[in-house]
């Protein structure tokens, strides 16, 4: 299952209920293009148990300004719409399951 492109007009019902995670990423962002496939993974990997979605920064910066993104990629980590946890710049697969283990997966 692919991650899912979110938009500032589905952002917050999507990630209202359960665990989800958030790559906040741009087409020209090197570290993005890293961790584009890691993403991917962690999609199919977490299938039914967590939202992977993606926010490309440049076509919804009021995303990345509401959630404080000053640097890509960050990846957020949001229960029931809350956010529990956050890594910010290319930290590697180990990095987001890292992540991932503050929600208790």
């Amino acid at each position: 299952m692919a991650a899912i492109n979110l938009t500032t007009a589905d952002f917050d019902a999507k990630i209202k209920t359960g665990i989800s995670v958030v790559d906040f990423w741009a087409e020209w962002c090197g570290p993005c293009k890293m961790a584009a496939p890691i993403v991917e993974q962690l999609s199919d990997e977490y299938a039914g148990k967590v939202l992977v979605g993606k926010v490309d920064v440049d076509k919804f910066g009021d995303l990345a300004q509401k959630y404080g993104c000053l640097s890509i990629p960050t990846m957020i980590l949001f229960k029931d719409g809350v956010e529990i946890g956050r890594q910010v710049g290319f930290a590697g697969k180990q990095g987001y399951l890292d992540l991932l283990k503050k929600a208790g997966l």
